[in-house]
C-alpha cells in the first residue's frame, strides 16, 4: 500500500486545512476524530519548559478518561507563552469539542513550531470551525499538515490477524532527541485494547523506539507520542497487538532519523553484549548523537575510534579486551585494531543510504538499537535561518 492510499482504521477520520499559522500558507491545522471513545496511552517530553499542550495532555492522562479527538497545529509550538498560552491551548481543545459535540476533556492537543510565539487564535478558532466539514479516512492530508521542516510525511501501518489495523504517522526532522518522550508520533487502531495493559507496556515500547532516535541531541518542548484505540474491530490478541504497535513505532522512528535536517544518510547503531537493555540503548544512542561520528558518516570515513569514544562516554559497562566493532558489516576492532580495507569500507559508506555500526560490549547478553543521521553543512544552514 502506498502512502497516498493509506486509510485510517475503521471509526477514525481526519481533516486538515491552512488556517494561516504558517507564513508559507501550507496546511497547518488538523484533527483526527473517532466515532467511539478511545482507550489511550501517552508519553510527553520531560523538558522542564514543556509546551502547554504537553502539560494539559499529561493532566488528562492522569485522570484516565477516554478520548474522542486529537487536534494539532503546526508552525507555532505555544511553548514559553505563559498563562495566555495555556488558555489558548485549552480554548483550542474546547473549540473542537464544541463543533464535534464531545466533551472538551476528551480532546487532546499538540502544537509544534517556533517557541515563544502566541497562537493567532482568531485564525485558529476560525479554522477549527471548518475542520469537521472535510473529515475523511485518508491519512496523507493529516500526515502532511503536522509537518514543519520535514521533507516528507511519515506513515506506517500493520494489520493484525483479527483484521484490526494500526496506522501511525509522525513528524520530526530537527530538535530531535526525545526524552519521554520538534517530534510527534500518533498511532490509531480499531483493535479492542485494555487501557491498563496498554499503558503498562507503553514506556518500554517508547524506550526502544522513539527514545532510541536522535538527530541533533536537542529535546523539544513539544515532543509527544500518543496511541488511540477505539475497539471498533473487536478483540485481538494483546501480545500480537503490542508487538505490531512497536513495529509501527520503530518504522516511524527510523523515518524521523532518516529525514533529519540536512541528512543524506540514516545512521543505525546496533549494540549487543551489554549488561542491561538500558545500557545497550544508551550506548547506541550516544553513538548516534556524537557530532564527531555523525560527521564521519557524512564524510564516509570509517573512523572507528569515534565509536570507541562514544561508547566510553556513554557510561555503559564495557570490557575493552572483548569489545568488537564492525562498520558496514566489516570487522574493524576486536579488542585491538584489525586490518581491513578502509577504502572499500569508505566506498560502502558513501554509496549506502544507511550506514550501520555493530558493537559488542563484551559484558553481557542484552542488546539495543538506535537511529540517527549524518551531520551536514545543510543542518547548520537550516537552523541558522529558521526564524529569520
Amino acid at each position: 500500500m502506498t502512502r497516498s492510499e493509506l486509510r485510517f482504521p475503521q471509526g477514525f477520520s481526519a481533516a486538515a486545512l491552512a488556517a494561516g499559522i504558517k507564513p508559507s500558507g501550507k496546511p497547518d491545522l488538523s484533527c483526527v476524530v473517532s466515532e467511539r471513545a478511545c482507550a489511550w496511552a501517552f508519553a510527553g517530553t520531560r523538558s522542564t519548559t514543556a509546551a502547554a499542550s504537553v502539560l494539559r495532555n499529561r493532566d488528562l492522562y492522569a485522570q484516565g478518561g477516554p478520548l474522542r479527538a486529537l487536534v494539532v497545529n503546526a508552525g507555532i509550538a505555544n511553548a514559553a507563552t505563559g498563562k495566555q498560552g495555556a488558555r489558548d491551548n485549552a480554548d483550542l481543545a474546547d473549540a473542537l469539542g464544541s463543533v464535534l459535540n464531545v466533551p472538551e476533556e476528551t480532546v487532546v492537543t499538540a502544537s509544534t513550531g517556533i517557541i515563544g510565539h502566541l497562537l493567532p487564535m482568531d485564525k485558529v478558532l476560525s479554522g477549527v470551525e471548518h475542520l469537521p466539514e472535510d473529515l475523511q479516512p485518508d491519512v496523507l492530508p493529516f500526515a502532511t499538515a503536522i509537518m514543519t521542516t520535514d521533507t516528507k510525511p511519515k506513515t506506517a501501518h500493520a494489520t493484525l490477524q483479527s483484521g484490526a489495523s494500526i496506522v501511525g504517522t509522525a513528524k520530526g526532522s530537527g530538535m530531535i532527541h526525545p526524552d519521554m518522550a520538534t517530534m510527534f508520533a500518533f498511532a490509531f487502531t480499531d483493535a479492542e485494547v485494555d487501557q491498563a495493559a496498554l499503558r503498562s507496556a507503553f514506556p518500554a515500547i517508547v524506550a526502544r523506539t522513539f527514545n532510541a532516535v536522535t538527530v541533533d541531541g536537542d529535546t523539544s518542548t513539544s515532543d509527544m507520542t500518543l496511541v488511540l484505540a477505539n475497539g471498533q474491530a473487536g478483540a485481538t490478541d494483546q501480545a500480537e497487538f503490542l508487538a505490531a504497535l512497536e513495529g509501527v513505532m520503530r518504522d516511524l522512528a527510523r523515518q524521523i532519523a532518516a529525514d533529519g535536517e540536512g541528512a543524506s544518510k540514516l545512521l543505525t547503531v546496533r549494540v549487543t553484549g551489554a549488561k542491561t537493555e538500558g545500557e545497550a540503548l544508551t550506548a547506541a544512542r550516544t553513538c548516534c548523537v556524537s557530532p564527531l561520528l555523525k560527521s564521519a558518516v557524512h564524510g564516509a570515513d570509517p573512523n572507528w575510534g569515534r565509536v570507541i569514544m562514544a561508547v566510553g562516554r556513554s557510561g555503559a559497562a564495557v570490557d575493552i579486551e572483548k569489545l568488537t566493532v564492525a562498520v558496514q558489516g566489516v570487522p574493524v576492532f576486536a579488542g585491538k585494531p584489525l586490518s581491513y580495507d578502509a577504502a572499500a569500507v569508505s566506498r560502502s559508506m558513501k554509496d549506502a543510504a544507511e550506514v550501520t555500526f555493530d558493537i559488542d560490549l563484551g559484558v553481557g547478553s542484552e542488546k539495543g538499537e538506535a537511529w540517527g543521521c549524518d551531520l551536514s553543512a545543510e543542518y547548520v544552514s537550516i537552523n541558522a535561518d529558521y526564524t529569520t
